[in-house]
């Protein structure tokens, strides 16, 4: 069912200083920043040759990822996102298994742009998982 891992998420307390350490230090290229007010983040993508990293910032008070940063003040991975071609055959397939889908269940436009689902980290052995619609 899951395909290629898209991307590996990490909260990260000053973006700009984080995208300058992957570029300078690690010679990667990364992408502009770009804010996403419907899911509460400012992100940028790291592009690797077989994947990306995506890292996160919060956008204002209320972003889903404010409270990851008060836990983990210097950051960390947040979540992994795996591709699927049938989102909401994956979605069904994985209720029927006892999986639960956060938020309403229904995708939402995710940060390329594509729908995308969250899964229940307890479901997944502590890790917060993000299908993508390729």
């Amino acid at each position: 069912m899951i395909g290629r891992l898209n991307h590996v998420a990490l909260v990260v307390p000053d973006l700009a200083r984080a995208a300058a350490r992957y570029r300078d230090a690690l010679g990667a290229e990364v992408g502009p920043p770009v804010e996403l007010p419907e899911h509460g983040v400012r992100v940028v993508f790291v592009t690797l040759p077989n994947t990306k990293v995506e890292l996160l910032e919060p956008l204002g008070e209320g972003s889903p990822v404010a409270g990851f940063l008060e836990k983990n003040p210097s950051g960390g991975m947040h979540h992994v996102c795996y591709e699927v071609e049938d989102l909401g055959a994956a979605r069904d397939r994985l209720v029927a298994a006892g999986a639960r889908v956060l938020g309403s269940g229904e995708p939402r436009i995710g940060a390329h742009g594509k729908p995308v689902l969250f899964l229940h980290p307890k479901d997944f052995d502590g890790t917060l998982v993000e299908l993508e619609q390729v």
